[in-house]
């Protein structure tokens, strides 16, 4: 599970307070009052004391309202919130017992600031006066000092983030390309996004017209019957002008992105894709000389805000998606005309929440890009509109492509790139996935059994991801696996929940296509329940971000629930 499942609940319940008040133009009045009411007291909930809770609420106050939860505001998106951060307890540098509390006492003669002193049992270091040297462990002749990291800088897929003197995560803007691991991997929520729900509501009970786009992962997250459709109807009863879906962005794109690989295939020339704003950090930042090598196409969310505002100037757009680093592109790129906000799923939820909105099932009769605008952020989803695209533009090229799906795949394609020794012609370049179909749901009670979602992966030999996901129909055609998807991937099922019927079900389609074992998504604040048999049964209340590849002929599923 997410290392902040608990926190979701937290966080939720600040950016719906902040969205009520602003709704009802009693922000600036009531903002105080907002850690009061969550945190009435006298018993604290989840820290020591009424008082750090409240600080804490504070400062997630702040962040609702697009500020940096501290006086010191660097402009970077992702922030850490140091009342919170103050609790983290995890020192670099532990004894394990391995410590033979030899004679020697190699660690205590290494240490230059006598952190380390002799034990009953074994040698202990305080991590106050611990500087994270490291000389200790390499002078243990046993290897009994091990070098921890904390959950967000391990993470951290750029090393962007250190400590400060007091032991509070600091996080480096230089280094930073806005992905976002860091916020769910760190257990006491100590970090956090600016959001821009207070300026889309201004937008909103403004003259101008708003528009909310969509993001193409939105479809199939929040239930099989929750069309976008459904959508359309939901934003406009929150206040939106309309929606636009904007897998319409992707095929407008993919025409342009097509023209560029077509020429750059010609010339010989390395070329990387462009729409996933933390790969563009990470170029930017990280690989400044592959800079040229990126493509200058615009994203689709760029592109369906440039189309809205070339109809009206004076139109203000919205995207909404799953993803963090679209505040970047919003905020750091400074596009002509792209969006002017971003929010994620919980931030517009609890906007439909300040409003008594909710969404309903509806038909799809709304649908406004192809398939392969709605797979433009799937791994793969750009190569296969780009290719699809100079196929039927009469300009197919043989290229190859490096689908790089997450921040470790796409660090190692650069640095191929730098050297030269990218073998393929291409890479498309996605530093964090929204993988699966999901049911969200407030509280795992209020979802009906038959409608709740298991979701498995089926390894099949290699162990990559596959560039498409599951839609509806394949959900009650399972036999379709065989006509779409080549075997040597790993394929996303989304399968009901019903009794012993998941596990059935899971257990032929393992069988039926080779797999040596399951691969279970980790989901934001699942309820998880262990069956009797072994396997993992899931029901999902939160968008789903990362995978955890499990192979179960060598780890036991309970390690699923640490």
């Amino acid at each position: 599970m997410y290392a902040d499942e608990n926190v979701i609940k937290i966080k939720h319940d600040v950016l719906y307070e902040v969205a009520k008040l602003a709704f009802a133009d009693e922000l600036e009045e009531k903002r105080d009052g907002i850690a009061q009411s969550l945190i009435p007291g006298p018993t604290p909930q989840f820290r020591c004391c009424i008082y750090k809770e409240r600080e804490i609420i504070r400062q997630r106050v702040r962040l609702a309202e697009g500020k940096a939860p501290g006086m010191h505001d660097d402009g970077n998106i992702v922030q850490v919130i140091s009342s919170a951060c103050e609790d983290c307890p995890i020192s670099s540098y532990v004894v394990t017992d391995n410590c033979q509390n030899c004679i020697g006492k190699a660690c205590i003669n290494a240490c230059n600031f006598g952190a380390i002193e002799m034990g009953r049992h074994r040698s202990h270091i305080d991590a106050s006066k611990c500087k994270e040297c490291g000389k200790c462990a390499q002078a243990c002749p046993y290897h009994a000092i091990a070098a921890l990291k904390r959950p967000c800088k391990f993470s951290c897929p750029v090393d962007a983030i250190s400590y400060d003197e007091n032991g509070i995560s600091v996080i480096n803007e230089e280094k930073c390309i806005r992905c976002g691991l860091c916020i769910h991997r760190c257990p006491f929520g100590a970090i956090g996004s600016k959001t821009f729900i207070v300026d889309v509501i201004k937008a909103i009970k403004s003259e101008h017209p708003v528009y909310a786009l969509v993001a193409p992962a939105t479809e199939g997250q929040f239930g099989e019957h929750i069309t976008m459709n459904s959508w359309k109807k939901a934003m406009k009863a929150v206040g939106f002008t309309d929606l636009v879906e904007v897998g319409l962005g992707g095929d407008m794109t993919a025409a342009y992105e097509a023209e560029e690989w077509a020429e750059a295939y010609k010339n010989g020339k390395k070329m990387t894709t462009s729409c996933c704003p933390a790969f563009v950090n990470m170029v930017k930042k990280h690989y400044p000389e592959l800079i040229e090598n990126v493509s200058t196409t615009i994203s689709p969310m760029c592109a369906v805000s440039r189309m809205l505002k070339a109809k009206e100037p004076d139109a203000v757009t919205v995207f909404i998606g799953p993803c963090i680093s679209k505040k970047s592109e919003v905020k750091d790129h400074a596009i002509e005309g792209n969006a002017d906000y971003a929010l994620t799923y919980s931030e517009i939820r609890a906007i439909m929440h300040a409003r008594n909105v909710e969404l309903e099932e509806d038909d799809n009769s709304y649908q406004e890009s192809s398939i392969y605008g709605k797979r433009f952020a799937n791994s793969g989803g750009v190569t296969e509109a780009v290719l699809q695209s100079l196929k039927e533009s009469d300009d197919e090229i043989a290229a190859t492509v490096n689908k790089c799906n997450g921040a470790a795949e796409c660090k190692k394609a650069l640095l191929l790139m730098k050297v030269g020794k990218l073998p393929e012609d291409f890479v498309e370049g996605m530093a964090l996935l929204v993988v699966g179909q999901v049911q969200l749901v407030d509280d795992v009670d209020d979802l009906p059994q038959q409608h709740a979602v298991l979701h498995v992966l089926v390894g099949v030999r290699e162990h990559r991801l596959h560039d498409g996901l599951f839609d509806g129909r394949l959900r009650r055609h399972p036999d379709a696996l065989n006509e779409r998807f080549p075997a040597g991937v790993l394929d996303v099922l989304a399968l009901e929940y019903g009794k012993e019927r998941v596990v059935d079900e899971a257990k032929q389609l393992v069988a039926g296509h080779g797999a040596a074992g399951l691969v279970v998504v980790r989901p934001v604040g699942p309820a998880a329940h262990l069956r009797e048999d072994g396997h993992i049964a899931l029901v999902v209340k939160r968008p789903v971000l990362l995978l955890r590849v499990v192979d179960l002929q060598k780890q036991h599923p309970r390690d699923l629930l640490d």
